[in-house]
């Protein structure tokens, strides 16, 4: 018997959460808000309500080193202190390289529930 998980959000924990399950062998699908993948780092010109968002010209804080996935190096080229639309990449080129895009239902809102 395979469990299914909802995993909600297709941010940079989201994904991880995508992977985990699939290393444990169970079933995700991950509930996605919005039309793309990567959570606060997907820049948008005009915020959709009731989500935060990052501006423009904002670089991380934080080496490359210090916040990529321990099982998927940030490359060489990029740069120490990255621009948001290269974390971005990185987190499409994670999404990708492990299958989990296939896992993510886009463009779904999620309410809370509560069993009877």
């Amino acid at each position: 018997m395979v469990f299914r998980v909802a995993v909600i959000g297709a941010g940079p924990s989201g994904l991880t959460s995508i992977k985990a399950c699939l290393d444990e062998g169970l079933e995700p699908t991950c509930f996605e808000s919005s039309d793309d993948m990567g959570g606060l780092w997907k820049f948008k010109e005009v915020s959709e309500p009731n989500r935060a968002s990052i501006y423009h010209s904002l670089t991380i804080n934080s080496s490359k080193e210090m916040m990529c996935y321990s099982d998927f190096p940030i490359p060489a080229d990029y740069p120490n202190y990255m621009h948001h639309s290269k974390i971005l990449k990185y987190f499409r080129m994670y999404a990708e390289h492990f299958k989990l895009l296939e896992h993510i239902c886009f463009q779904v809102k999620t309410e809370e529930r509560f069993p009877k």
